[in-house]
């Protein structure tokens, strides 16, 4: 099958806000890429005429900032069979179940020696969240929207989300901030410039990225808005197997797709299952 054509229009009108300044940072932050094993997968079947885009892996971070250390995306739990994966559609199942050597975040927090004053879940999804059931009693930051999707959609997510956003203190925020760059809506974490939340819609009604201003430069956390950087470069959607799945606006996703191609160089992009540009910030 044919990759889907680009709009050609909104990424002209894209390209002209992108050259937008990013807002002033009082200070900046520091990444780091929780320890994790990729796998392979069949990139053919994955996205729409785009080989080799072959490793992923199920990845977490860290952000340290003067005020608070961030888990991002807190992915897998020790069981991560019995408490998540077996909740998921079969066939599902067969194409994200991670192997019997994927690290449980705990364990990467324990060898990194990282103790997190709180969480973030770019998004409501399984591996995005349920590595939360092993760290009870650490607060969790959700966009709004996204938790009123997880906790009272009518077709809220499965694979231990609930239950690992459960019996913690749930902080939540509201994209109440002005446009930046490509994106139209955000919201200044810490109000200092250094961790701005952006809406990167689509695949979850509430998804967000996590741009982060690092003594190295701008870093872009997008989450799930994409699965691999070739995704943005190639502006390649999910296949409509698994992506009729897993995304639940395919036309807001492509749209959001649109807007990381569009944004300029400086800004480094990093999907969350992007194995090889994750470990640009994983520890030695």
């Amino acid at each position: 099958m044919a990759p889907r054509r680009a709009d050609r229009r909104l990424l002209a009108t894209l390209s002209e806000r992108a050259q937008g300044p990013l807002p002033p940072a009082t200070g900046t932050v520091r990444l780091q890429t929780l320890r994790q094993r990729p796998r392979p997968v069949p990139s053919r079947l994955l996205y729409e005429g785009m080989p080799g885009a072959d490793r992923l892996s199920l990845q977490s971070f860290v952000v340290h900032h003067r005020e608070a250390t961030i888990l991002i995306d807190p992915a897998v739990p020790r069981h991560f069979h019995d408490q998540a994966v077996s909740e998921l559609q079969p066939l599902l199942r067969r194409i994200v179940g991670p192997p019997a050597t994927t690290i449980p975040t705990v364990e990467a927090l324990a060898t990194a020696g990282v103790r997190p004053d709180l969480a973030l879940s770019t998004h409501a999804h399984w591996d995005h969240v349920s590595g939360l059931l092993d760290l009870p009693g650490l607060p969790a930051v959700l966009h709004d929207e996204e938790l009123t999707w997880a906790a009272a959609g009518d077709q809220a997510p499965v694979g231990g989300v609930r239950r690992g956003l459960a019996d913690r203190d749930l902080l939540e925020f509201s994209l109440d901030g002005p446009p930046l760059l490509t994106f139209e809506r955000s919201h200044d974490l810490f109000g200092d410039g250094s961790v701005v939340l952006v809406d990167v819609a689509g695949h979850t009604p509430g998804s967000v990225g996590v741009l982060l201003a690092t003594a190295d430069g701008p870093v872009l956390l997008v989450g799930d808005a994409a699965w691999h950087g070739l995704q943005i470069e190639h502006l390649r959607q999910r296949s409509g197997f698994p992506g009729c799945l897993v995304d639940v606006d395919r036309e807001q996703t492509w749209r959001t797709l649109h807007r990381l191609h569009a944004l300029p160089a400086s800004v480094k992009v990093v999907p969350a299952h992007d194995h090889e540009r994750a470990s640009e910030w994983a520890a030695p």
